[in-house]
C-alpha cells in the first residue's frame, strides 16, 4: 500500500479526522451537569460581563488557538480552496497539541478577499487566545495580518511567513559560527521571493544581516528597482542595473536561502559560492539542489540545510509556532511581536549546541548529534524545546511591553515540564531538593559515554558534583569528542595504589574470604568495589553503577561494603510510576525474591520514606490475590501480617492496610463501596507486591500496557545513598537517579 492509501486509511477510520473536543471537568452526575451549565454557568457569565479579562479565568480562551485559512496557497497543493484544506488545518491542531498542549480549533473560511477574511477573523476576538494564520497566497496575506494584528488584541502569526524565516534564522545564526563568518559581513541570495521569503528577508536583517547584502530572485531573475513588481518585492529590490540570474546572483555569495522550486540550483552555481558556504536549499518536496550534491560540489564545507526529515538540518516550522503560542498565551500577549521572534531563533541556535537526550537521537535512527555542520537546529521531536523556547518568547513578551501578564519564568519552566508528563513534575521536585545542596556521587563505570554525557549534566544543572571512576585517557577523549566544556574529576583505578581504600576494603571483607592480595586486585579491576569503599570512607556522597553489569552482580558490592543503614535489615527496588494524574511507588521490584511478612514490613517503611521526598503523603497497600481474608494461606498471611505489625507500630505515620488486591486497593469505588472498613481513606499510592515475582511483572505491566513512565530503580535501605542502574538506562535515567542520590545524601547528612 502507497503513502497516499495509507493517509487515506488514517484520515478515514473512526473517527474520521484528527481531531476531537474532550471535556475537563466532570460530567458524572446531575450536578456536574447543572455547574456545567444550567444554571450554574450564569456565574462565570456575570463575572466575565462584568469584567471581560475574567475569560482567561473561566474558561478555555487562554489556551486556545484558532487556525484559520482559505485554502488559497496550501503547500505543495496550491490554491485548493477552504474546505478541501481542512485537513491541513486539523494536522495544524494535532502539532499545536502534541508539542505544546494547545487547543486549537479549526476555522476554513470561504472567503476571497482580504477585507472578507479580515472582517471574519476579527469577529471571534472573543473565542480565542490567538489566532494562527496559514496557508493564505501572497501578497493578500501581507495585508491580512498586518491589519489583524492592529485590530485584534490578541496575538496574530502567519506562519507560512515567519516560521520559516525563524527557524531558518536560528540555522543561519549557527551556520554563519561554523563557517567563522559574521552576520553583518554575509552575501544572501533568496530564489523566491513569496510571503516566506520576503519575511525571511526581512528577519534575517533583524538578527544583523545588512539590508544592501541581501540579493532576492524571483523566477525573472534578481528583482531591481527598474522592474515592476508588488510593494513587497520591492522592498528588496537590488540597484538599478543589477540584474541578472539566479546564477549571477550566488556567484561570491556566502549564503543561498531557497523558496522557490526543486531542481534549479546546479554544482557549478554552488561551486561559485564564497569559502564554506551556507546552502539553506528548502524547497518542498524536492529542494533546489539535492543534499548529496550540494555536499559533492565542494571540497571545503558545504553548510546544508533543506526542508526534508530525510537530511540533516530540517527547517521545519513545528520548531515555532507552537512554543511562540505556548509563551504568548501563557503571558496572555497582545502580539508576536519582531522581540520575541528573534528571541525564539536564539533560544533554538543555543539549544542546538547543548547535549542531545538519548531518546531523540534513537527518536533519528541512532544517528550521531552533535553541534557542528550537520546539527546546527534541534530536531522536531526534541522535548526540550517546550521548556527552552516558550520561557524565551514569554521572557520577551514581557521585556517588549506585550504581554498582560508577568510570570516567574523558573516557576513557568517547571510548570511547562509538566506538560511533558507527571514523571517530569515529580522529577522536577528532587531536582530542585538537589540543586540546594549538591553532592559528591561516584560514578562506576565512568569512562562510559552515557556516564560522562549524564556527568556533564549533572555538574551543568548543579545536581552534583560528579567524580568518574574509569580510564584517564578514555574520558578525556570522550568529553573532547562530544565537545563538551567540562573538566570532571577522574579517579582513574590505574593511576595512583588507591592503597587506603584496599586496605579499608580487607578491613571490611577479611572475615568474609578476601584477602589483601584480592582486595587491592577488586579495587584496581572493578570500579563498584572502588566506589563503593569511597562511600564507605566519605570520600563520595553517593555511588551510581550497573549501566553496563547485571544488576545483581552490580548490587553486590555495594551490599558487601557499605551494607544496610543502621535501622534496617534488607534493600529494596522501588519504581516510581507516573500516570497523568497520579503517582504509585511499586516494591520490591528487583531485589528480595520471597520476603517473609518482616521484610515486606521493613520495604513499606522504606518505601514510604522515599514517596516523602517527591512531597507524596504515602498510603500503603499490602498486594495479595486475596481481600481482607478471603482466602487463607500461608502466601496470603504473609502481607496480612505485615500490614497488622505495621499498624500495630506507633512509630508508623502512613495508613495501611491488606492483604488487598490491586483493584481494590487503587480504585476509589472498591475501596469506599466494598470494602468502608479499610484504613486507607484514599487510593493507595505505594504498592508492596507479596514477592519478586510479582513486583516485577506488575510494574512492567503497568509501564507497557498502562502508559506510566517508570523511575527507578530507587534502592532503599542502604546504609549509604547507592542506586544500580538498569543495563541501558538512558543519560536522563542516571540523572534522575543521581538527583535521587544527591537528596539521599542530604537527609543522611541532617
Amino acid at each position: 500500500m502507497g503513502l497516499d492509501e495509507d493517509s487515506l486509511d488514517y484520515h478515514a477510520s473512526d473517527p474520521p479526522g484528527k481531531i476531537e473536543i474532550s471535556t475537563t471537568k466532570p460530567t458524572n452526575t446531575q450536578r456536574d451537569l447543572s455547574l456545567a451549565y444550567s444554571p450554574g454557568v450564569a456565574a462565570p457569565c456575570r463575572h466575565i460581563d462584568a469584567d471581560p479579562e475574567d475569560a482567561f479565568k473561566y474558561t478555555a480562551k487562554g489556551n486556545m488557538v484558532g487556525v484559520v485559512s482559505n485554502g488559497s496557497a496550501v503547500l505543495g497543493l496550491g490554491d485548493i480552496g477552504a474546505q478541501a484544506s481542512k485537513p491541513v488545518m486539523e494536522g495544524k491542531g494535532v502539532l499545536f497539541k502534541r508539542f505544546a498542549d494547545i487547543d486549537v480549533f479549526d476555522v476554513e473560511l470561504d472567503r476571497e478577499s482580504a477585507d472578507d477574511i479580515i472582517e471574519s477573523v476579527a469577529a471571534m476576538e472573543p473565542t480565542f487566545g490567538g489566532i494562527n494564520l496559514e496557508d493564505i497566497k501572497a501578497p493578500e496575506c501581507f495585508e491580512i495580518e498586518t491589519r489583524l494584528r492592529e485590530e485584534m488584541d490578541i496575538p496574530v502569526f502567519h506562519d507560512d511567513q515567519h516560521g520559516t524565516a525563524i527557524i531558518s534564522g536560528a540555522a543561519l545564526l549557527n551556520a554563519a559560527e561554523i563557517a567563522g563568518k559574521d552576520l553583518e559581513d554575509l552575501e544572501v541570495v533568496f530564489s523566491g521571493a513569496g510571503a516566506s521569503a520576503i519575511a525571511s528577508a526581512k528577519f534575517y536583517v533583524s538578527l544583523g544581516v545588512q539590508r544592501e547584502n541581501i540579493t532576492m530572485c524571483d523566477s525573472s531573475g534578481i528583482i531591481t528597482e527598474d522592474r515592476d513588481v508588488n510593494e513587497f518585492k520591492a522592498e528588496f529590490a537590488s540597484p538599478e542595473g543589477e540584474g541578472g540570474d539566479l546564477a549571477d546572483a550566488m556567484e561570491g555569495a556566502d549564503v543561498f536561502v531557497g523558496l522557490s522550486v526543486g531542481g534549479i540550483v546546479s554544482q557549478e552555481m554552488v561551486q561559485s559560492m564564497a569559502d564554506n558556504p551556507i546552502v539553506f536549499a528548502m524547497a518542498n518536496p524536492d529542494p533546489e539542489i539535492g543534499y548529496e550534491e550540494a555536499k559533492a560540489a565542494r571540497d571545503d564545507t558545504v553548510i546544508m540545510a533543506t526542508g526534508r526529515s530525510d537530511y540533516p538540518n530540517q527547517v521545519n516550522n513545528v520548531l515555532g509556532f507552537p512554543f511562540i503560542f505556548r509563551g504568548a498565551l501563557d503571558v496572555r500577549a497582545t502580539d508576536i511581536n519582531e522581540e520575541m521572534k528573534v528571541a525564539c531563533a536564539e533560544a533554538l541556535a543555543d539549544l542546538a549546541k547543548q547535549d542531545v537526550p538519548d531518546a531523540v537521537v534513537k527518536a533519528y535512527g541512532d544517528q550521531p548529534l552533535q553541534f557542528g555542520p550537520e546539527y546546527i537546529i534541534p530536531k522536531p521531536l526534541d522535548p526540550r524545546v517546550l521548556f527552552e523556547v516558550a520561557p524565551t518568547i514569554a521572557e520577551a513578551a514581557i521585556d517588549s511591553g506585550v504581554a498582560r501578564r508577568d510570570l516567574d519564568l523558573e516557576e513557568y519552566r517547571e510548570e511547562l515540564e509538566a506538560r511533558l508528563g507527571k514523571s517530569r513534575e515529580m522529577m522536577r521536585i528532587v531536582l530542585n531538593k538537589a540543586k540546594s545542596d549538591p553532592k559528591r556521587v561516584a560514578l562506576g563505570e565512568g569512562d562510559d559515554e552515557k556516564m560522562i554525557r549524564a556527568a556533564y549534566q549533572m555538574a551543568e544543572e548543579g545536581i552534583a558534583e560528579p567524580v568518574l571512576i574509569g580510564d584517564h585517557d578514555t574520558i578525556d577523549g570522550v568529553v573532547s569528542g562530544l565537545g563538551l566544556d567540562f573538566d570532571p574529576e577522574i579517579v582513574d583505578p590505574d593511576e595512583g595504589d588507591h592503597e587506603e581504600y584496599a586496605e579499608r576494603l580487607y578491613e571490611l571483607r577479611q572475615r568474609k574470604g578476601i584477602t589483601r592480595s584480592e582486595a587491592e586486585s577488586l579495587v584496581k579491576r572493578d570500579p563498584n568495589y572502588l566506589g563503593s569503599t569511597m562511600v564507605e570512607a566519605g570520600d563520595a556522597d553517593a555511588l551510581l553503577t550497573g549501566l553496563t553489569h547485571h544488576y545483581p552482580s552490580a548490587l553486590k558490592p555495594p551490599l558487601q561494603v557499605v551494607g544496610t543503614a543502621p535501622d534496617a535489615d534488607y534493600v529494596a527496588g522501588v519504581y516510581m510510576l507516573t500516570f497523568k494524574n497520579r503517582v504509585i511507588f511499586c516494591a520490591d521490584t528487583t531485589v528480595n525474591q520471597d520476603p517473609d511478612a518482616d521484610v515486606l514490613a521493613e520495604v513499606a517503611e522504606h518505601t514510604a520514606d522515599l514517596a516523602r521526598r517527591f512531597n507524596v503523603d504515602p498510603r500503603v497497600a499490602m498486594l495479595s490475590y486475596s481481600n481482607f481474608g478471603s482466602v487463607d494461606n500461608e502466601g496470603t498471611r504473609k502481607p496480612r501480617d505485615a500490614a497488622r505489625m505495621l499498624r500495630d507500630d506507633d512509630d508508623v505515620a502512613f495508613p495501611v492496610d491488606g492483604e488487598m488486591q490491586a483493584d481494590s486497593a487503587v480504585v476509589e469505588d472498591i475501596l469506599e463501596g466494598t470494602y468502608e472498613f479499610s484504613d486507607l481513606d484514599a487510593p493507595a499510592n505505594v504498592l508492596i507486591f507479596p514477592n519478586l515475582e510479582a513486583g516485577n511483572i506488575g510494574y512492567k505491566l503497568l509501564q507497557r500496557l498502562g502508559g506510566a513512565d517508570a523511575i527507578g530503580p530507587m534502592l532503599v535501605g542502604m546504609g549509604e545513598p547507592v542506586h544500580v542502574l538498569q543495563r541501558g538506562d538512558e543519560v536522563k535515567d542516571i540523572v534522575n537517579l543521581a538527583a535521587v542520590a544527591v537528596v539521599d545524601a542530604q537527609q543522611n547528612g541532617d
